[in-house]
């Protein structure tokens, strides 16, 4: 039998991973733990960095963890039953990836890391201890899974609908960073076509359409990063 790894509060705010100085720690799912409540830790939590590309977890796996998005974008995908790949929801600072297995067991998703990517792994059985023993968390994670929910709502009725410019005007709007509105991170053109339900060449158009009528401005030349000139015309655009 494989022996227990018990963290003592001291080591789990400032040992494997070190949650007491994180600069997120009011966004991310220990934020309102207190010393005390690490004494119900029996397993390490672990810093963790992944490469933009890399998977962080596949659909139908065991869980052994979840993990907490310290830094970073995080694109969840399905697939269909035709064989296609849906992206179904984006991930920031201080969501929680694989939420769902504390109840099924297994995730229902595969995580892909959009950007590289910094992350909090916690073992299942550290946050169902913690539920049964600390309200707080208990409260945090429903907190975060009725935010889900509402992302969940609000990317279907925002993309999902409308011209091929103002679905993609909406996704421009929805992937501004947090630290800076004016600069977007963007999907492969692949990747926005699955989301939106248009055709590559559709969103190839409208974002060189953007571009060269002044809404948006390239920061890189992957076509990934651009800053938004023009927030007003991007909120109407198809405004004559």
């Amino acid at each position: 039998m494989k022996d227990t790894i018990r963290i003592q509060p001291l080591n789990a705010w400032r040992g494997t991973s070190d949650c007491l100085s994180c600069g997120v720690r009011e966004m991310v799912l220990f934020a309102d733990l207190t010393p005390e409540d690490f004494e119900h830790i029996h397993a390490p939590i672990d810093d963790m960095e992944f490469k933009a590309g890399d998977t962080l977890q596949s659909t139908g796996d065991t869980a052994p963890s979840v993990m907490t998005l310290r830094a970073g974008i995080v694109k969840l995908v399905r697939g269909t039953i035709d064989g296609r790949q849906r992206i179904v929801r984006v991930l920031r600072t201080g969501d929680v990836i694989g939420q769902e297995a504390i109840v099924g067991g297994r995730y229902e998703n595969d995580a892909v890391a959009l950007t590289d990517v910094k992350v909090c792994r916690i073992p299942i059985a550290v946050i169902q201890n913690l539920i049964e023993n600390t309200p707080r968390l208990h409260q945090r994670l429903m907190e975060k899974w009725h935010r889900s929910l509402q992302d969940a709502d609000d990317w279907l009725a925002d993309l999902n609908f409308g011209s091929a410019r103002q679905r993609v005007a909406g996704l421009v709007r929805k992937m501004r960073a947090s630290g800076d509105a004016s600069v977007v991170t963007l999907f492969s053109r692949e990747d926005m076509g699955a989301m939106l339900d248009l055709k590559l060449e559709t969103v190839s158009r409208t974002v060189n359409a953007f571009v060269r009528e002044g809404m948006l401005e390239p920061l890189d030349k992957s076509g990934r990063i651009y800053r938004i000139v023009d927030a007003d015309l991007l909120s109407d655009p198809d405004r004559e």
